[in-house]
């Protein structure tokens, strides 16, 4: 079980560090990723897949094929290292991702909103993975790149009035 935020004693990345983590990176490898367009990691990868550079991979041994992307049973049947692996998995699946992120060359394991393990934090620090934990890529990605809006996207709306529409 996740430790109560007054328990936990890791100090993840900066916000420059995460931003520097975001800038540098290519690829991304979203573990767990689901078919389910109301789960977080299906919006997740809609969003880096539409409005993103990035390469994306989709990681779910259950699942074919997810937004017409292929999807690989593990880390390890990616056709790349990806730079961050992005991770939606239960808390006890953790540690055992924080390994596979370690042995596919990943640069940063990347814990979702409401993840927190320190027992995977320690494996991948210890193998010098950046960690991130507790903390949305997308919204970090929008939030840096001027995206954010508070329903989590850009309308592209520059005002605080309502749209009167057009008659």
């Amino acid at each position: 079980m996740a430790p109560t935020v007054a328990e936990r004693t890791w100090v993840g990345p900066t916000q420059q560090d995460r931003f520097g983590v975001l800038r540098r990176a290519k690829s991304i490898a979203i573990v767990g990723a689901s078919n389910n367009p109301a789960r977080a990691s299906y919006f997740v990868a809609s969003y880096l897949l539409s409005s993103t550079a990035y390469e994306v991979y989709l990681v779910n041994p259950r699942e074919s094929e997810i937004l017409g992307q292929p999807v690989y049973g593990s880390l390890s049947d990616l056709p790349v290292v990806p730079d961050i692996v992005d991770v939606f998995r239960r808390h006890d699946d953790l540690p055992g991702v924080a390994r596979e992120a370690i042995d596919s060359g990943a640069q940063t394991l990347w814990l979702q909103l409401g993840s927190w393990n320190e027992e995977a934090a320690a494996i991948a620090e210890a193998a010098g993975v950046t960690v991130v934990m507790d903390r949305c890529l997308k919204i970090e990605h929008a939030r840096f790149h001027g995206g954010l809006h508070l329903a989590g996207f850009n309308t592209g709306v520059i005002s605080s009035r309502r749209q009167l529409r057009a008659r």
